[in-house]
């Protein structure tokens, strides 16, 4: 119940607001969300990688061979392409980014406002309710029931009942009751800096890719310097007297193992995947997030909102004694409409029942996810209580009569009468059922499709509801859902994890959850193996959104649940979910496919250096070459490839991509540069004709990824690969004296023709020596586990 605030709190005036504002005393509002500028130019320049550059072009410079140094050329177009991308998807971000501000009631001149919870100075008076988190510490002056869940900073999942005089704490969240608070300390002020952050934090979005490609740059930071070292000597005693080409071959060989494309490819998909989906109405607050949800098997949802509209009408009320239909209504009006934790429930219940007039209230306890009933006690009218049939009573003749109900897909209310309660403790005692309240849940439009789509896609729904489980089950089946018919109650749930682990690969409905059972059927899916993801909006559901590989929350849901979440649904629609899982999907799969041209060039190069040191010959390549094969056969399919509307949405996972086709191709030219390397010898090649021979079927195998990558091969891509071969021979053709190689008429390069034809096969025949590996592999794996 709300009390007169504008009598009783007067808050503070504008111009008190004012004077602390001119103090520093306001709150400071850190988000995570949208990066500055600075940081955005910071990120894409000052990179170990640019540096690393930066140092091997002074190293060409010092040579006096400038036409080596087109690589750096590339590494300014990319930081520049990064820097760009990045502020226009800012943009976007900016916009839509008011949307999962916090805003919190702050009583001012008397008058209740909602503002942007960094607006708030010491001393306001703020109004808390049900599904809000606390943006600031402050001292409660009027408690109405409230507890605050305080596990985000103290790991404790018991909720605190709060009384006047009590501190609340920045990060915690109320789940029951409402309050009057003042603010007592406000931005870095705030009760422990480093627990305000830990109440922030949430499970990183999983990201297979990014914790793949962070392994690979952190061998390979470890690695370049010792491997140039040691391909720097053996180029001195390759080529004696030349320390300019010996600086040159290390050059080419130590600038072919950076991946600094791979790194802006992933970071500029993930940019450009945050921004397409801004426009499908999805806010990403953290990047991984977009692969965590391409890569999701299991959608765990709450039946509100998602399948069904969230909005109710009460049907009709069962008289369960002696009292009328007439008299319970007048009961279930005094109830709805002195409570003021208003949810969908509660409207529906004002709805039908108008507020009766002589009924004073004298306590109560309010709603709770975990109580699943509320109760209040009324001066000389008595104690009632309204909630969930299975948690306040027993009696099976009760209880089959809601079953009667919940089979038809309705939800239905318990009313009863108690003996006494006690608002302290939170307990009642002596109820006696006098009502069932039958309520209808519309199912949505969409919900079938929706459904369907997931179906087709592989993805299983899991519903999560605190409603009756049967109720629940004949929804989702009217809804469309698959496998609806398995469902449990989970109050009969075991706590062990390994039981539950056992328990959940069976069961696709859960009903009477509670917030902390969601977060351990989250788990358990995950210890199973799945990558799972929730969606959710209200403070039941911050738990398991928080532990999820990827959280999604309504931006109409609750503060709490979109600050926990890694994606908020700006439009509040389950079924956008479809459009931006296929989004999701598609970067991810486009990703994966472009980022074999990048790591099969690292391979290959870090392979090579390590082989040619050893065999102490000179480097097959120069930096001019590179960059040639570089720009053509990598920098420009990956740009197209990577911004093209691709409709291929299979992923089938960054590292078995990785296997299945960098490394077959990066093997294929690590053997036929070695074969060119005797095949030299025994043709007595001069360094012009090995420069030939080897840069030519380089070319030709570099192309050649560029096609598997391709595959399917559209009209665009066709374009683009016979476009890009075109200009590399053309160039080649043309230029042969500049990138120090004799014309591949020439007939001595005869032999280059069928090197090249027979490293296609060489490219098939690994694959099916790596495929059947990779086989065996799983399969013994599946045995031992």
């Amino acid at each position: 119940m709300i009390v007169d605030y504008k009598t009783k709190y007067a808050g503070l005036t504008s111009q008190d607001v004012e004077n602390r504002i001119n103090k520093g005393q306001i709150n400071i509002s850190q988000n995570d969300i949208s990066k500055s500028k600075k940081q955005i130019v910071l990120e894409h320049t000052l990179t170990y990688f640019n540096f690393l550059n930066l140092f091997l072009a002074g190293v060409i410079i010092s040579t006096g061979r400038l036409t080596n140094l087109t690589f750096i050329f590339v590494i300014i177009v990319n930081s520049i392409i990064g820097i760009f991308q990045e502020f226009q998807v800012k943009k976007i971000i900016d916009k839509l980014i008011v949307v999962t501000v916090k805003k919190v009631k702050v009583i001012r001149n008397s008058v209740l406002n909602e503002i942007p919870v960094e607006n708030l100075v010491i001393d306001d008076v703020i109004f808390l309710e049900s599904g809000e988190q606390i943006g600031t510490d402050c001292i409660v002056l009027e408690s109405h029931g409230m507890e605050v869940d305080e596990s985000l900073l103290t790991g404790e999942s018991e909720s605190i009942k709060k009384k006047e005089n009590d501190e609340l704490f920045s990060g915690s969240f109320v789940v029951a009751g409402t309050a009057y608070a003042k603010v007592i300390r406000v931005g870095n002020d705030n009760y422990s800096t480093q627990l305000v952050q830990k109440a922030k934090h949430k499970n990183k979005a999983s990201s297979e890719m990014k914790t793949i490609i962070e392994k690979i740059i952190k061998i390979l930071s470890f690695v370049i310097i010792p491997v140039g070292l040691v391909l720097f000597v053996s180029q001195l005693n390759a080529n004696p007297g030349d320390h300019a080409s010996a600086l040159v071959k290390t050059v080419a060989g130590v600038v072919g193992m950076i991946p600094e494309g791979l790194v802006l490819l992933t970071s500029i998909s993930f940019i450009l995947g945050v921004g397409k989906l801004a426009r499908k109405n999805a806010l990403i607050q953290e990047m991984e997030a977009i692969e965590a949800l391409a890569r999701v098997n299991v959608l765990c949802l709450d039946k509100t909102g998602t399948i069904t509209t969230g909005k109710l009408d009460v049907v009709d009320i069962i008289p369960l004694c002696s009292q009328t239909k007439e008299e319970l209504t007048e009961i279930l009006g005094a109830v709805a409409h002195h409570f003021d934790d208003v949810n969908e429930t509660q409207l529906a219940l004002q709805k039908y029942a108008n507020k009766p007039e002589g009924y004073v209230v004298k306590s109560f306890i309010p709603f709770s996810s975990k109580r699943k009933m509320r109760a209040i006690e009324f001066e000389q009218k008595g104690c009632y209580a309204l909630g969930a049939p299975e948690f306040l009573t027993h009696d099976e003749v009760v209880l089959n009569k809601v079953e009667v109900y919940a089979v038809q897909g309705m939800r239905v209310l318990l009313l009863g009468s108690l003996s006494s309660m006690d608002a302290q403790s939170i307990s009642i005692e002596g109820f006696k059922p006098i009502g069932l309240i039958v309520i209808k849940d519309c199912i949505r439009d969409e919900a079938k499709e929706t459904l369907s789509y997931f179906d087709k896609n592989n993805v299983d729904i899991c519903i999560l509801s605190g409603d009756n489980p049967m109720t629940v089950s004949r929804v989702a089946q009217l809804a469309g859902l698959k496998k609806a018919d398995q469902y449990i109650d989970a109050s009969l749930l075991p706590t062990n994890e390994e039981e539950l682990r056992k328990i959940v690969q069976h069961y696709y409905v859960y009903g009477r959850v509670k917030p902390e059972q969601k977060q351990a059927i989250i788990k358990a899916m995950q210890a199973n193996g799945l990558v799972v993801g929730m969606v959710g909006d209200g403070v039941n559901d911050v738990l398991a959104i928080k532990d999820a590989d990827c959280g999604i929350a309504m931006a109409s849901g609750s503060d709490a649940a979109k600050q926990a979440a890694h994606i908020v649904l700006l439009d509040s629609c389950f079924a956008s979910m479809m459009q931006i899982v296929e989004e999701g999907r598609t970067i991810i799969a486009d990703i994966e496919r472009v980022s074999s041209l990048y790591l099969t060039k690292t391979i290959y190069s870090t392979a090579l250096c390590l082989i040619f040191a050893g065999l102490q010959m000179s480097y097959p390549f120069t930096p001019l070459q590179m960059s040639l094969i570089s720009g053509l056969a990598i920098g420009i399919p990956s740009f197209f490839l990577t911004l093209e509307k691709s409709h291929a949405t299979l992923s089938q996972g960054f590292l078995k991509h990785i296997i299945s086709t960098a490394i077959p191709c990066a093997l294929t030219m690590i053997i036929y540069m070695v074969f060119i390397a005797f095949l030299g010898k025994i043709m007595h090649f001069d360094t012009m004709m090995y420069s030939t021979y080897y840069y030519l079927v380089a070319g030709f195998i570099s192309f050649l990824v560029v096609v598997i990558v391709c595959m399917p091969l559209t009209r665009l891509r066709m374009v683009l690969v016979v476009s890009i071969i075109t200009l590399f021979y053309s160039i080649l053709l043309i230029m042969h004296d500049f990138f120090e190689i004799y014309s591949f008429l020439d007939p001595r390069a005869i032999w280059i023709a069928p090197l090249c034809i027979s490293a296609f096969f060489m490219v098939q025949i690994i694959k099916e020596v790596i495929r059947y590996i990779y086989k065996h592999y799983e399969n013994r794996s599946i045995k031992s586990s």
